[in-house]
């Protein structure tokens, strides 16, 4: 682990991140190599950062935060809406999870599955309205939903497996609170709400419309 990646890890840690896995993740996935390159020198800092079409790559802490909420065992079959340049995905595939990921923006979506490729990280992409889901892969263990929508879609709550766990933003378009839903049989989920995350919008059939 180099020394930026070591101090992100630590930093982490006194912010409640306790999931070995996922500090092991973060200490090892080069998070450079999912920013732009004028932007680069900012790879290490727990902010977000602009990746183009007005989309970003997450925050650290909210990365590691939603992750740990996630609970990924090794062959956890996960569902990702938002792929953005892959940070996320690479966390994930880093932790052995089978990870389906779904983006709107085509420009994002083939220049994440380049860099993908040139990495060796296996993660299944396409292009799409994530508000639906992916139905011919579910159900899924997991569920994390990278932009912030007016509700939970239907589908996405169907496309979780019993005992699965997904984890959304839910708010309006300023500002969310991350819904942790654990999904205890078919009409029935647990919830946690946290307060005060900030997330692009989720646009799609069962999301925020264009505007």
């Amino acid at each position: 682990m180099n020394s930026d990646r070591e101090d992100l890890v630590n930093h982490l840690k006194t912010r409640g991140i306790t999931d070995q896995a996922v500090l092991d993740a973060v200490g090892k996935v080069e998070r450079q190599l999912f920013v732009p390159d004028v932007i680069k020198h900012h790879a290490y800092k727990d902010v977000a950062l602009p990746i183009g079409h007005g989309q970003t790559i997450s925050q650290p802490y909210t990365v590691a935060f939603m992750t740990q909420a996630l609970r990924v065992k090794k062959d956890s079959k996960i569902l990702e809406i938002g792929t953005g340049s892959g940070y996320q995905a690479a966390i994930l595939h880093s932790m052995g999870a089978k990870v389906f990921s779904i983006e709107r923006f085509y420009e994002i979506y083939t220049k994440t599955q380049k860099l993908f490729d040139d990495l060796g990280i296996r993660v299944a992409l396409r292009c799409g309205d994530g508000t639906i889901g992916w139905e011919e892969f579910a159900p899924y263990d997991g569920i994390i939903v990278t932009a912030g929508g007016p509700n939970i879609p239907d589908k996405l709550r169907n496309q979780l497996a019993v005992g699965g766990v997904m984890v959304i933003p839910v708010g309006d378009r300023r500002s969310q609170t991350i819904n942790i839903l654990t999904k205890v049989d078919e009409d029935n989920f647990e919830i946690i709400e946290v307060p005060d995350f900030a997330f692009v919008p989720l646009i799609g059939r069962d999301g925020w419309k264009e505007v």
